[in-house]
């Protein structure tokens, strides 16, 4: 039987990706002023208009308007034929201040990690596997590559360039018995353009400007479909023809569909709200195990409730995987990592302006970005704890 498996990812253009980076852009220059603040934002974009509503707790004063409408500029909504551009929308802030009965829950710490609840209840989810050097699924690593090409072709080009901000991309392996990558089965790529090309033109533009570059050629065969804007023309794209919504690419933005997900999306929330943390966490706690070479594979599942510190519940999935037993495997995580969220906080350095940057193309598996839930810094201490 064959095995296929499918990732995707979106263009820093669409839509849903636009009100994440007007999130994430708010909490960085809150968070520059403000580590303390505590952020609960979210953004929805639509024709013409940005709404920006949600809680946030803080000293700093920031330009909301300001910081959307350059967020929309640097995302590259500039031209008057697109429907949607930063000097046109109307931006309206409905941020309101954070209830004082959920606030009590994270604000009283100080420098004790039993002190600080998490700020909701929730599960969330880490997952790391050895398929790639970024310890992430390669269709999801690809998909990403294929949009982070379109970014920069476009880049390149400046105003002269064919491409407009909006794009997915779509890339299914197909695996041998043993679970290995045997080849590229297919790749969906579609792009937002200038008007007046022809679609033979833009497809042929594409395969050689995107998909050619980007995809590694030993795993691409004679066999190997490709769906380049297959619905054809696509020149208006963006806000203007479909809304967005803050959190809406959960699956983009973790694993690509290999993992489960608790379901709280991440941009716009502070360090405190363990959908954000403890997801960076129990990855960081994935990745440092698998790179120990622990597990080939490994899915971490990590419970809280609001207003207390530990978690309620740490469930560990090898898929089979392990090298060691797995009661082995729990002792060390148990020993080595504690996911608390003020320990997660102090831990990774989160109470500082790095989140905008995760906004597009993931949160994980970022090579290109100085993450602190990316580093491998915990490896040695998972080998010599066996």
């Amino acid at each position: 039987m064959t095995k296929i498996f499918t990732s995707e990812s979106v263009a820093a253009g669409h839509p849903d990706k636009v009100a994440d980076q007007i999130a994430d852009a708010i909490l960085d220059e809150v968070l520059k002023q403000d580590p303390k603040a505590h952020s609960a934002i979210e953004v929805t974009v639509s024709t013409g208009d940005v709404t920006i509503f949600g809680e946030l707790s803080t000293s700093a004063y920031v330009n909301v308007r300001q910081i959307a409408t350059d967020t929309i500029k640097n995302i590259g909504y500039v031209d008057p034929n697109l429907g949607f551009t930063y000097n046109s929308v109307n931006v309206s802030n409905k941020i309101v201040e954070q209830s004082a009965e959920i606030a009590s829950a994270v604000n009283n710490a100080e420098d004790d990690p039993d002190q600080l609840g998490a700020g909701d209840q929730g599960i969330v989810y880490g997952y790391a596997d050895n398929e790639t050097s970024d310890y992430i699924p390669l269709a999801l690593q690809l998909s990403h590559a294929l949009v982070k090409r379109l970014k920069t072709v476009r880049d390149e080009a400046g105003s002269s360039s064919y491409l407009r901000p909006d794009g997915k991309s779509e890339v299914s392996i197909e695996y041998d018995d043993d679970g290995k990558a045997k080849r590229i089965s297919s790749v969906v790529l579609s792009a937002q353009h200038i008007e007046g090309l022809e679609l033979e033109d833009l497809r042929a533009r594409i395969s050689e400007d995107i998909i050619a570059p980007t995809l590694p050629t030993n795993l691409v065969d004679e066999n190997t479909k490709f769906y380049i804007n297959p619905a054809g023309l696509w020149s208006l794209g963006g806000p203007q023809a479909d809304s967005g919504l803050t959190g809406r690419k959960i699956i983009v933005d973790t694993y690509g569909g290999a993992a489960h997900h608790g379901g709280g999306a991440f941009s716009g929330k502070d360090a405190t709200k363990v959908d954000r943390s403890g997801a960076y966490y129990a990855r960081y706690v994935a990745k440092n195990l698998v790179a120990a070479g622990l597990l080939d594979k490994v899915e971490i599942q990590v419970g809280y409730a609001i207003g207390v510190s530990k978690p309620v519940s740490i469930y560990i999935d090898s898929f089979g995987t392990e090298k060691v037993e797995l009661d082995k495997i729990y002792q060390a995580v148990d020993q080595i990592f504690d996911f608390r969220p003020l320990s997660i906080i102090n831990q990774l350095d989160l109470q500082r302006p790095i989140y905008l940057q995760t906004a597009t193309f993931g949160h994980f598996g970022r090579s290109d970005l100085d993450l602190p839930w990316e580093k491998l810094d915990q490896v040695e201490k998972n080998k010599v704890i066996f």
